[in-house]
């Protein structure tokens, strides 16, 4: 028996189902002019000197009118959010969320160093950063695009890339924004821990008031990532 959508919906972890369900419902009320795209888009003067805050959460959801571009994002949320959410963040919802947030920070950061209103829509480039992360930490999965031709994980945000310059014609600066941050975020999270000793740059701030309550144990594994099941 074929599972109801609502089944379907229920098993996306919670992070990742609140994400798609918020591009989903900003695409639905701009498409019926409810909402003006204009309230929606990132914008360093309208943000700080505006005052206009909620724009520092709008523009992580909205991801454009709707149009072949919505949906590809979406379904990039969708599938590579949850298995990121799924592999490594499993009944850990404020860990992902902490890393989202890293993410988001670091790229209207970045963006507002660039032209004003070159990348009004920053939902994109945080999935970008979040399927890179989850290509750099499956290296071994094997992929293809559109059958036509297959490819190890780590290529994927190149291929993704390629793809979206060929399809939209446009620049890929802000493609490249979004692996760079997701290049950062892995190497500060999974390699340089590894080199310094446990050291956790991007260690969730409530871990070191949790961490400071606890009894010392010898021998305690500072941070330890969770299997990922093949």
């Amino acid at each position: 028996m074929e599972r109801m959508p609502l089944e379907w919906i229920q098993e996306i972890p919670p992070v990742t189902r609140a994400w798609t369900a918020a591009i989903t419902v900003v695409s639905i009320l701009e498409q019926c002019k409810i909402v003006n795209e204009l309230d929606l888009l990132y914008s360093y003067r309208q943000v700080f000197v505006g005052h206009e805050y909620w724009r520092l959460l709008t523009s992580f959801v909205y991801f454009g009118p709707f149009s072949i571009n919505l949906i590809m994002y979406a379904y990039f949320v969708a599938r590579y959010s949850r298995m990121l959410e799924e592999s490594f963040y499993l009944n850990r919802a404020s860990q992902y969320m902490w890393l989202i947030a890293v993410i988001a920070t670091s790229i209207v950061v970045l963006a507002s160093f660039l032209p004003l209103g070159a990348l009004p829509f920053l939902g994109p480039y945080l999935a970008n950063a979040l399927v890179y992360i989850w290509a750099r930490r499956n290296p071994q999965e094997q992929l293809s695009l559109m059958g036509l031709f297959a490819f190890s994980a780590p290529y994927l945000p190149w291929v993704l890339m390629l793809f979206s310059a060929v399809v939209k014609s446009s620049s890929i600066k802000g493609e490249l924004l979004g692996v760079f941050v997701g290049h950062m975020v892995f190497f500060l999270e999974d390699i340089y821990p590894s080199i310094s000793g446990g050291v956790r740059v991007l260690r969730p701030p409530w871990e070191y008031f949790m961490h400071a309550q606890e009894p010392p144990t010898p021998n305690q594994e500072d941070h330890q990532q969770p299997q990922v099941v093949e």
